[in-house]
């Protein structure tokens, strides 16, 4: 393996300031990061490449590879795709279809990586790879350059919080190691990126198959290209956090194995938290103080994102399944109305004004969604009045709840700003979704296909339906009653 460039050329090509490139080289946690790209453009080869020449193939993989390739190809190497497409089907299609995780690491660092498929059917598999992140590949054939699926894929994954990417421009050997191919190329792509928001980028000329600018250099066949190689830029990426916001704990379950115990437990989903902080829980606002962390075998005096824990209070407090226990400092947004963005993930797509299960963490609510804007692939520009959603569009939406629902920013904290759209009709996953803001319209008059929904504060509420000219549209209209708190935010948004 070549040497690795110094910390301060690859800081520089990568936008990092050298301390926290080099903060990120020493980093023991494993890297999180996805192939993603139109079809046929070598992702399971890549991987496939990245496994072998880290030596993390054994050698039980390599003889069953060297079966499974048959006639191996010019070069006397295997295929190496075979690697990650496991399923039957994708062995006699020579496609990927479902997600595969793999674990390889260098002398600097360990990896996770997944490979994800290409195709425009299996673009719900690639949303689902991306959730987890925390740093996408995409490749594109030298030859082709970026096509739509290209688009789709680097949209969705800057949709799910990837803001580091590494465009590889992969069978360059296929044009000759043209540089002004790989010129326009990544002139085109950074330009596609910078519209997204993502400004960590680093573009590598490679070939998956020849190895060449994978882990090992290839400034003899390239001598224009004086940046890293694949690994070396994945040694220098850096790893998304939940640590930095205020403390989420997610209620999963409440323990009461006796009459003087009462623990919630869940997986914190930000934040740290320590015996005598002040937390409050959600969405009832009580407030009650940390007594004690308890894990499987021992009492722990912190606990931090990531951690599977059983929180204990210092009262006795009304806390169920699908509550969150926060931070009073830096609490999550309670509301609504929500504006999201989401993936279309089945054929059907996205019903205007239908009423769906929304999904997030271990909260299930109803909701209904109205699509507001569609984004057009082709000029990377959102049209707006967008009727319907069909199946792998990226669109705006406004979400609206019959009970106040809680949530963050998707930009701040994956966990708690990511939710999944349930057919209640099929019970089958019909979109996944990240929430962008806080809707300003609070309360107001909605349709749900005949019917009319009106949100009004509960004293108002009852006043309207006490009234004469309310008991004539009865059968026609429903009133919503809003909680206390969200009349005062009512009023406060007035002032």
């Amino acid at each position: 393996m070549t040497a690795p460039a110094n910390t301060a050329a690859l800081a520089e090509v990568q936008d990092l300031p050298e301390a926290e490139a080099a903060k990120a080289v020493k980093d023991s946690r494993p890297l999180r990061l996805i192939t993603c790209g139109s079809v046929d453009d070598g992702k399971s080869t890549l991987i496939g490449r990245l496994l072998w020449d880290t030596k993390a193939v054994k050698e039980d993989q390599a003889a069953a590879l060297s079966r499974d390739s048959g006639k191996q190809n010019d070069l006397g190497l295997p295929d190496f795709a075979l690697l990650l497409d496991g399923l039957q089907a994708e062995r006699e299609q020579g496609i990927t279809i479902d997600v595969a995780y793999r674990y390889f690491s260098t002398d600097r660092r360990s990896f996770i990586v997944a490979d994800t498929p290409g195709h425009e059917q299996y673009t719900r598999n690639m949303a689902t790879g991306a959730s987890t992140a925390d740093l996408a590949v995409l490749l594109v054939d030298a030859r082709a350059g970026l096509l739509e699926q290209t688009r789709r894929h680097a949209t969705i994954a800057s949709l799910m919080g990837i803001k580091q990417f590494v465009l590889a421009v992969n069978k360059f050997d296929l044009v000759s190691y043209d540089k002004s191919v790989f010129d326009r190329i990544s002139h085109e792509f950074k330009e596609l990126a910078l519209s997204l928001g993502v400004r960590q980028i680093t573009a590598i000329p490679m070939s998956a198959l020849k190895g060449e600018n994978v882990v090992y250099g290839a400034s003899t066949i390239m001598p224009w290209y004086d940046g890293p190689t694949l690994v070396q830029a994945l040694e220098l990426a850096t790893i998304r956090t939940a640590t930095a916001g205020g403390f989420r704990l997610p209620v999963q379950r409440v323990s009461r194995p006796g009459e003087s115990f009462r623990g919630y437990q869940g997986t914190v989903a930000g934040g740290s938290i320590k015996p005598g902080d002040s937390v409050a829980i959600l969405p009832s606002g009580i407030v009650a103080n940390v007594k004690q962390i308890v894990t499987f075998d021992l009492v722990r005096n912190a606990a931090v994102a990531g951690d599977a824990i059983t929180l204990v209070l210092d009262r006795q407090v009304d806390v169920s399944r699908g509550d969150m226990i926060v931070s009073l400092d830096g609490q999550p947004m309670t509301g609504l109305g929500f504006d999201a963005q989401l993936v279309a993930l089945q054929p059907g797509g996205i019903e205007p004004g239908k009423r769906y299960w929304l999904k997030a963490g271990s909260r299930r609510q109803r909701v209904v969604v109205q699509p507001v804007s569609q984004l057009e692939l082709s000029s990377g520009k959102w049209k707006p009045h967008a009727e319907t959603l069909a199946m792998n569009a990226i669109g705006k939406v406004r979400l609206s709840f019959d009970e106040l629902a809680i949530f963050d920013t998707y930009e701040q904290n994956r966990a708690t700003g990511a939710f999944i759209l349930i057919d209640p009709d099929t019970n089958n996953t019909v979109a996944g979704g990240m929430v962008t803001a806080k809707r300003s319209d609070l309360g107001g008059i909605h349709r749900e296909g005949e019917r009319v929904l009106l949100s009004l504060p509960a004293d108002l509420a009852e006043e309207l339906m006490a009234s004469e000219a309310f008991a004539a549209r009865r059968d026609d209209v429903d009133i919503r009653r809003i909680s206390g708190q969200r009349s005062n935010e009512i009023f406060e948004t007035l002032e």
